[in-house]
């Protein structure tokens, strides 16, 4: 599997709208760790961090921050915007590659910490926000707490968590193995205890919808719905 040091070469996959440019993976310090993630597709997740507003975004294990909001006509990676509009059958102007597959009313948002992208370019994958397909990339949230039926204010909208997101070969462009990183029997049988949980990210229904910006507060308003 090879290093995260060059992802240009995702370039040659990606279609012309969301072909990322030649990067380089920086870490940028935050107040409780670092952050690795990719310098040209992380603009507004390098803004939001100078301007200080990580100092909160940890205050509770259920409270985080929007650090990114990402959109495609279809397919990896997304590319990032600064603010969306979140309705029940999505992001307006996202798209799906298998709309048969993804999306839906049960699948309208996909929910990522950068926590675990952090994690997952530490073990040697060329991702970066928006990689993994996600629309929601938060800072702060503690993907262990992450269950079904909880429901989450962000800014106007509320989204209900409705199913953990299961690999599929979308992800093999980062390496096959990246399938077997974020999913194990353990998360397939409901076990939150896998070191795995929520690695990959958990889908959601919008309940409420509403605007959604880049440094809004992702906040639990219930545990179930």
């Amino acid at each position: 599997m090879s290093s995260p040091k060059n992802c240009s070469r995702l370039s040659s996959i990606t279609s012309a709208k969301t072909r990322p440019t030649p990067c380089v993976c920086v870490r940028i310090p935050t107040s409780s760790r670092c952050i690795t993630t990719c310098k040209n597709r992380s603009r507004f997740f390098r803004q939001f961090v100078n301007n200080g507003h990580t100092a909160n975004a940890c205050s509770t294990r259920l409270t985080g921050t929007i650090v990114q909001i990402s959109i495609s006509g279809g397919g990896v990676p997304k590319r990032p915007v600064m603010e969306a509009v979140l309705t029940p059958l999505g992001i307006e102007g996202d798209g799906h590659a298998h709309p048969e597959i993804h999306g839906g009313p049960q699948q309208a948002v996909l929910l990522m910490t950068a926590e675990s992208i952090d994690q997952l370019v530490k073990r040697g994958y060329p991702v970066f926000h928006g990689a993994m397909g996600e629309n929601l990339t938060t800072l702060g949230l503690d993907r262990r707490l992450l269950r079904t039926g909880q429901r989450y204010r962000v800014g106007s909208a509320v989204i209900e968590l409705t199913k953990l997101r299961a690999p599929c070969a979308t992800q093999d462009i980062y390496g096959p193995e990246i399938k077997r990183e974020i999913y194990d029997k353990q998360v397939r049988d409901g076990d939150h205890t896998s070191p795995r949980w929520a690695l990959g990210g958990f889908y959601a229904a919008v309940v409420q919808a509403g605007l959604v910006r880049v440094g809004d507060e992702i906040m639990l308003e219930s545990e179930m719905a």
